[in-house]
This record gives structure tokens, C-alpha cells and sequence, in this order.
């Protein structure tokens, strides 16, 4: 989908759409165009990051603790290439809402946030034409669906939710939840986890749930020295 400046989108969108652009046709040999186009794009998920000020960093850390989901339960490095690329920009569709509509930690009207859950199906259609981006931009459209079949675009549920779109709405989530950053770093893990367990079965996967559990746990008696996901990731 080619977004027309000229509609009332984050001005950010222009330029991230002539950068995408230039990746797609960078035509890289299959043996580094994975490297490049994670640099790249991470670069562009940085943008994104600070165009939502109330996420800072969100993208990136959603993106690590994917990848050691992903790497747990066996994805392919194909595989593991397009959830990376999808987690780093699974929230393209926020810049494309209205700009008046209000995002991060508010209370959403009825019809605002009706507005708000188009936004994984939006950030999906601008990145789908770019071919480096077509099976990312399958897991974003579908990052919001919930296990039960409750949730949205599409309302899909359980196995019929790309695994991908499953593992990136566990790391969506688990980031996302705002706990007291008075309490200890493991305790913020915790309720972290306690709160993606509860929704197990109804928002979420179950089986990827506790795979996440055990993944954190483990990270958090592990040295820092170790440890592949970013300490932010876990608080």
C-alpha cells in the first residue's frame, strides 16, 4: 500500500517508506541480505521508537526476546529472519492512525479504540508491496490476535494465528505491561509472568506462555555477561 502523504499520517511515514524502498532494492546475495536488512531496519525501528515516546525501546526488546523464543522452539533462520524484521516493526500501524486519536497508556472511547485495533492490519498493508517485508508483514497483521478467538483484525484463533504473529503477541505483551519500577528487577519479571499466565489459553498461546516463563527465569540467574536479551527487556 502505497500511503498517500497527503492523508493526515505520522510525517514520519514518507521517509520510512522511501527507506524500505532502497532495502527492497538493494538486491543482495542470499548470504548477507539477512544481515544488512536487520541493520537497516532496526535502524528504522529506532524511528518508530521515538515517534511513541511512551515505548522507548519497545521495538528492540520485543525483538530479542522473540528471537530467543523463536530459537527455543526450532524456527528455521528464514524463519527466525522474518519474525526479527516483523518485531522490529510490528508497530508501523500506530504512525498511520489519526492524529488526534490518543495512544500509549490512555483510556480509549468506544470508537477510538475500534480506530486503534486497525492498526496491525495497516502497518501489514504498508509493508506488504515491499518483498523483503511480505511474510513480516503477515505476522503483524495478525500480532493482535488472541488464542480464543477474540481478538483483532481478524479474530482468528488458536492454530489458524501464524506461529510467528502468536510468538510476537507473547514478546509484544511481556514488554509492554507496566509494572512499579520500584520493585527488583526479577520481582518486575514475575508479575510480568504472572500476568501473561493469566491470559494463557484466552489472549495467548499457552505452550509459548510458559516456554517464555522459562526462557526469562532462566535469563534472570544467569550473569549479565550471558545473557542475549537486553536487561530492559526484562523489567
Amino acid at each position: 500500500m502505497e500511503i498517500n502523504v497527503s492523508q493526515p499520517v505520522h510525517p514520519l511515514i514518507p521517509t520510512i517508506q522511501h527507506l524500505l524502498k532502497k532495502i527492497d532494492r538493494l538486491g543482495l546475495s542470499l548470504s548477507s541480505h539477512r544481515d544488512i536488512e536487520s541493520l537497516l531496519v532496526r535502524q528504522i525501528s529506532r524511528e518508530i521508537d521515538r515517534a511513541l515516546p511512551w515505548q522507548p525501546g519497545h521495538s528492540t526488546n520485543t525483538a530479542a526476546l522473540v528471537m530467543l523464543i523463536g530459537q527455543t522452539i526450532g524456527l528455521t533462520s528464514p524463519e527466525l529472519h522474518d519474525l526479527r524484521l516483523a518485531a522490529l516493526l510490528h508497530d508501523i500501524g500506530l504512525l498511520l492512525l489519526p492524529p488526534h486519536l490518543p495512544t500509549g497508556r490512555c483510556f480509549l472511547d468506544a470508537e477510538s479504540y475500534r480506530t486503534l485495533q486497525s492498526h496491525p492490519r495497516r502497518g501489514a498493508e504498508l509493508l506488504e508491496p515491499f518483498s523483503f517485508l511480505r511474510k513480516a508483514s503477515v505476522l503483524i497483521a495478525h500480532h493482535h490476535e488472541h488464542w480464543d478467538g477474540s481478538g483483532y483484525p481478524f479474530g482468528l484463533r488458536a492454530s489458524f494465528i501464524p506461529l510467528g504473529s502468536r510468538i510476537l503477541a507473547v514478546g509484544d505483551a511481556f514488554d509492554a505491561i507496566h509494572v512499579d519500577r520500584s520493585l527488583p528487577i526479577a520481582e518486575r519479571a514475575r508479575v510480568k509472568l504472572r500476568i501473561l499466565r493469566v491470559a494463557a489459553g484466552t489472549q495467548f498461546d499457552p505452550f509459548l506462555v510458559e516456554r517464555t516463563a522459562q526462557i526469562i527465569m532462566a535469563r534472570m540467574v544467569e550473569p549479565a555477561s550471558r545473557s542475549t536479551m537486553p536487561r530492559s527487556s526484562l523489567t
